[in-house]
C-alpha cells in the first residue's frame, strides 16, 4: 500500500492499470472509456436549468442525452482521485499561477485564467470534431487498433508539443 503515497507512480503500472480498466469497461459494459461526452453532457444539463425539457430537442442531445451517467462519474472519480492522490503523497498546495507559468509569463492571475479558459474552449471543441478525446480515442479507441483513434491521438499529442513549443519558445520569450 505504500505505492499510494508516492510522488510519481511507475509508467508502466500505471499503463497496466489503465489497461486493465479499459478491459473490465468492454467486460462489463460494453463501453470504451471516455471523458470528453461528459463534459458536454454537463452543459446539457446546465441549460436545462433554463430551457427545461427543450434541451432535448437539439440534435446533439438526441444522442447524448444531458444525464449523469458512467463516464460523468469517471469524470468526478479521476478529480477525486488525483487529489487523493497528492494529499497522500504530500505533493498538494494552491496555486492559482504554477511556477512554470509564472517564470515564462508573468504572476498575473487574469492572464492564467484567460488562458486556462482558453485551452478548455479549444480542448472541448477540438476533441467533440474529432469525435472523443485523448482517453477516447488514445486509449479504447487504439486499444481497439482503430486506425482514426491512431491518427487522432497522434494529432493531439503533435498538436499539444507545438502549442507549449509556440508559448514557452516565442510568446514567452518575447
Amino acid at each position: 500500500m505504500s505505492c499510494f503515497f508516492l510522488a510519481r507512480w511507475s509508467p508502466w503500472l500505471v499503463g497496466v492499470g489503465i489497461g486493465v480498466l479499459v478491459w473490465l469497461g468492454f467486460l462489463f459494459s460494453n463501453r470504451a472509456i471516455g471523458c470528453s461526452t461528459a463534459y458536454a453532457r454537463t452543459g446539457g444539463i446546465l441549460e436545462s436549468f433554463i430551457r427545461g425539457k427543450r434541451v432535448k430537442d437539439r440534435e446533439y442531445f438526441k444522442k447524448f442525452s444531458p444525464i449523469v451517467d458512467w463516464e460523468w462519474m469517471l469524470v468526478l472519480g479521476v478529480g477525486i482521485g488525483s487529489f487523493f492522490s497528492a494529499i497522500l503523497s504530500g505533493q498538494f498546495k494552491m496555486e492559482i499561477v504554477p511556477v512554470i507559468w509564472s517564470n515564462t509569463f508573468g504572476r498575473s492571475i487574469i492572464l492564467r485564467l484567460v488562458a486556462a479558459l482558453l485551452g478548455g474552449v479549444f480542448i472541448g471543441f477540438g476533441s467533440r470534431l474529432a469525435g472523443g478525446c485523448t482517453s477516447g480515442h488514445g486509449i479504447s479507441g487504439s486499444s481497439q487498433l482503430a486506425l482514426s483513434s491512431w491518427l487522432a491521438f497522434i494529432l493531439f499529442f503533435t498538436g499539444g508539443i507545438a502549442t507549449a513549443m509556440f508559448l514557452f519558445n516565442f510568446i514567452g520569450g518575447v
